[in-house]
């Protein structure tokens, strides 16, 4: 108010020297009283002391002003992005509450997030769970104002902290309807291709702040040594060296780091950019079985020469935050394994940012599920876990932490250690000078530019395990005019089956109402000439193939969608009626089998009667990246980045095994030169 005041003597004074003043003084003088403000918004204090022997009341009027403006806008040393980012640290939590703290601590899910939420327990951080949206067929504008009016919530507290709002955007911003959705990490694996993957991670930043959202839960670096692990779709491979690789998506997302810039630290370069999350630490890639959320049982060397090393270029390359994993190692619970967390993470890898929980992580550490809360809250803050993802019954894990550290079971140290970690995050990306998002990057969503890049990541992902007969006789590319050609299998006009898991919905959503882009089928219709007759039929019989005369069929099959503990399998089969489709169609006519799964499924049993074989894994929205490389408008590149087994009676089968017997082996991947 003060600054304001100021201002307007100012302004005032001066035009009544200028109005009484005609001929005289110095250039000032002939100044607008606007350019005369905007000089002392923007601090051009040398500029306005030029007019000092033209205004003589000018010295004391601007000594008030500069005095004004400092306190009116920094109140507090945190609030002055010009203050070391360690001074802001130290003076906030100088200032904070033990409530405001363990508020800090919190994050809730949308569902339970009002203003007033936000405001009365000093919320620190907000989520959105799979298929967690403001509305069915949310807008961009609708999520801005949603993430807005807890954003309100928050700052309207006595410190103003702003929260910190994450969406798990793990191949593009999936959640939200008309967004551009990449590839699933298995396909993008395979390109060996860190420049693309970084494009990826850049694009799906944008889509994501698109939505007024500054965090994604991503990338999962996984190392999947078992394909019967639901989650597999979301390791890029088996080989921890392509998962390093595939780390590059982290500066997509944040921004590259300076070269100087400190080791460890976390780093978001701005508006545009997004804090990531590395997950799920550690080892949850290697669970006994494949099975979700259960025990790797393997020796420390193993731990840190497999599961660990994707960590540390994550680490280096500045990621902001590191989520823990569900499973067990060695029968510990990784959300109570203060070795690996403090000991490890923290203390010798020197990472900065903060340590999240998985969702009701640490209701997990005690079985059954929640058994013993308040031991859960001990056991996993005091293991190292800075934010705890509650994700709804908020009141419960605050009452239980305030208890815990007012008793000294948590001690105040471990406390102050979690809430400067996530302010150092918060700080670092410009929470705290842009707590609110606008409209500005709307058009960013499902843009034109990004859908064409996912394309070029379809294409450069898929792998051609199979052409023709022979190596003389190949069926791909596949002849663009022939009269009649058949289209036919349970995925080739499925836009949810192409995209899998964690799009829209947690589950996926099969069908083709779920969100925009192109299915495979209308992909061959676009490429094929025009004069060219494609018929559909998604699981024809044996006699309707021999009656129709075609040129040769596509037949496009595999998985349905699935996430997690509901994508585990110990068959591995392809989803029905696929298996009798492939009997029906390549019995009878040369064809091509498009495989779209999460992982490398049973196949063995087929492959006689199929002509080409192509590995397309889960897609995503740009089915016509599918049709360019079958068409031959562009070669087959990928290269196995997963072991193809024979039988499931195989696994757990990896490259470097000494019984290595697969079907196709880690790497393999037939080339083609485009069509001339």
């Amino acid at each position: 108010m003060c600054y304001y005041f100021s201002l307007y003597i100012f302004q005032t004074k001066v035009s009544e020297e200028i109005t009484t003043s005609s001929g005289r003084g110095g250039k000032l003088l002939n100044l607008s009283d606007s350019i005369l403000i905007s000089l002392i918004k923007h601090r051009q204090f040398d500029l306005v002391m030029m007019a000092r022997n033209s205004i003589p009341v000018l010295g004391l009027l601007l000594l008030c002003c500069f005095a004004s403006i400092t306190e009116a806008t920094y109140k507090y040393k945190y609030q002055d992005p010009k203050q070391p980012l360690g001074a802001r640290i130290r003076d906030l939590m100088g200032r904070m509450t033990l409530e405001e703290k363990i508020g800090q601590m919190t994050q809730i899910e949308r569902a339970v997030a009002t203003a007033d939420v936000m405001k009365n327990y000093f919320i620190g951080s907000v989520l959105s769970g799979g298929g967690s949206v403001p509305a069915p067929q949310a807008t961009a504008e609708a999520w801005v104002n949603m993430v807005n009016e807890m954003q309100k919530g928050a700052l309207s507290t006595r410190l103003g902290i702003p929260m910190i709002y994450g969406i798990d955007a793990v191949h593009g911003h999936n959640n939200v309807y008309k967004a551009t959705v990449f590839p699933h990490n298995v396909g993008l694996g395979v390109t060996r291709d860190p420049a693309l993957i970084k494009k990826i991670g850049a694009a799906t930043a944008l889509e994501v702040r698109a939505t007024g959202i500054p965090y994604a839960f991503a990338p999962c670096i996984a190392v999947c040594r078992d394909p019967r692990w639901g989650r597999c779709y979301e390791s890029y491979s088996e080989d921890h060296k392509i998962v390093q690789l595939m780390t590059e998506i982290i500066p997509g997302l944040q921004g590259e780091p300076p070269k100087n810039y400190r080791k460890g630290v976390p780093f978001v370069a701005g508006k545009k950019n997004v804090a990531a999350c590395a997950k799920h630490y550690v080892g949850d890639g290697g669970t006994t079985k494949g099975i979700n959320e259960n025990n790797t049982v393997i020796n420390e060397n193993g731990l840190y020469s497999i599961h660990m090393p994707a960590y540390y270029n994550s680490i280096y390359k500045g990621v902001s935050t590191i989520m823990v994993s569900y499973s067990s190692w060695n029968g510990q619970k990784m959300h109570a394994n203060k070795k690996l967390i403090t000991d490890f993470l923290k203390n010798t890898l020197h990472f900065r940012g903060f340590v999240i929980s998985d969702w009701e992580g640490i209701d997990r550490i005690t079985s059954p599920p929640h058994g013993n809360y308040t031991y859960s809250i001990q056991a996993g803050v005091n293991a190292g876990i800075d934010m705890i993802m509650v994700p709804n019954n908020f009141n419960e894990f605050i009452d239980g932490l305030t208890q815990l550290a007012k008793k000294n079971v948590i001690p105040l140290s471990r406390i102050d250690d979690a809430v400067k970690r996530i302010l150092r995050v918060k700080f670092t990306m410009g929470l705290f000078e842009n707590p609110i998002a606008d409209n500005s990057l709307a058009n960013q969503l499902g843009s034109q530019e990004h859908r064409e890049l996912a394309r070029e990541a379809v294409r450069k992902s898929l792998v051609l395990l199979k052409n023709g007969k022979s190596a003389a006789y190949p069926l791909l590319p596949l002849p663009k005019k022939a009269p009649k050609i058949l289209v036919a299998g349970s995925h080739a006009d499925n836009l949810g089956n192409q995209c899998g898991g964690w799009t829209i919905q947690w589950q996926g959503v099969t069908g083709n109402e779920l969100t925009s882009g192109t299915t495979i089928l209308q992909a061959i219709k676009n490429t094929v000439d025009p004069t060219t007759q494609v018929v559909f039929n998604a699981n024809p019989d044996a006699t309707f193939v021999k009656s129709n005369h075609f040129s040769y069929a596509i037949v496009v099959v595999g998985e349905v969608p699935y996430a997690e503990t509901f994508g585990d399998s110990l068959n591995l089969t392809i989803s029905e009626p696929g298996p009798s489709t492939i009997n029906n169609v390549c019995g009878a006519i040369k064809c091509v089998v498009v495989v779209v799964s999460g992982r490398p499924v049973v196949i063995q049993p087929y492959l006689a009667k199929i002509e080409a074989l192509v590995a397309a894994w889960l897609p995503g929205s740009e089915g016509q990246g599918v049709a360019d490389a079958l068409f031959g408008d562009y070669g087959f590149t990928g290269k196995l980045a997963r072991t193809w087994f024979k039988t499931v009676d195989q696994l757990p089968m990896n490259v470097g095994d000494k019984h290595y017997d697969p079907l196709f082996p880690f790497g393999f991947g037939l080339v083609t030169k485009p069509s001339a």
